[in-house]
């Protein structure tokens, strides 16, 4: 499925806001993005006719499996962006954080997986013995640390 940029935005947006906060309405979302809320509703009633989150007018707003898998990979292509040009580039942490929330929207899946393959080769996460969950904050802050003291021990 094809998202315009704007999907995207909202996809992530609502699903970082299901994780933080028990429900979810056109208000929070309107704050979050810094939009108008009839912005938000036009949005949303997109989405939901796409299938991936379900809204009743003035209710909360939930993501669907597929809604909640599609923000999950816009999220990973942006992580693993970021990390590339952080820890591979040097990139400062916060000029990485605002180019790889625009340049997610660039690339390809085929070219994400890449980009976290040659990113795993250059760091060698795939020797890590543990029960990695790409989808867990206290897994990627592992493999923050992981890479850098690697890093560190290679320079």
């Amino acid at each position: 499925m094809e998202l315009t940029n704007s999907q995207e935005e909202y996809l992530k947006t609502i699903y970082l806001i299901a994780n933080s906060e028990k429900t979810i309405r056109v208000t929070d979302i309107a704050k979050k993005l810094n939009i108008t809320k009839p912005s938000v509703n036009r949005a949303i009633k997109n989405l939901k006719e796409l299938g991936l989150l379900n809204y009743k007018t003035y209710g909360d707003i939930f993501l669907t499996k597929e809604g909640e898998i599609l923000a999950k990979t816009i999220l990973k292509r942006q992580d693993i962006i970021k990390t590339f040009l952080v820890e591979i580039l040097e990139v400062d942490e916060k000029q990485a954080q605002k180019e790889s929330s625009a340049m997610k929207h660039s690339i390809s899946e085929d070219t994400s997986k890449k980009l976290e393959e040659y990113i795993q080769k250059i760091f060698n996460i795939g020797d890590l013995d543990c029960d990695y969950d790409e989808n867990n904050e206290k897994c990627k802050n592992c493999i923050k640390i992981t890479v850098k003291n690697r890093k560190n021990v290679n320079n």
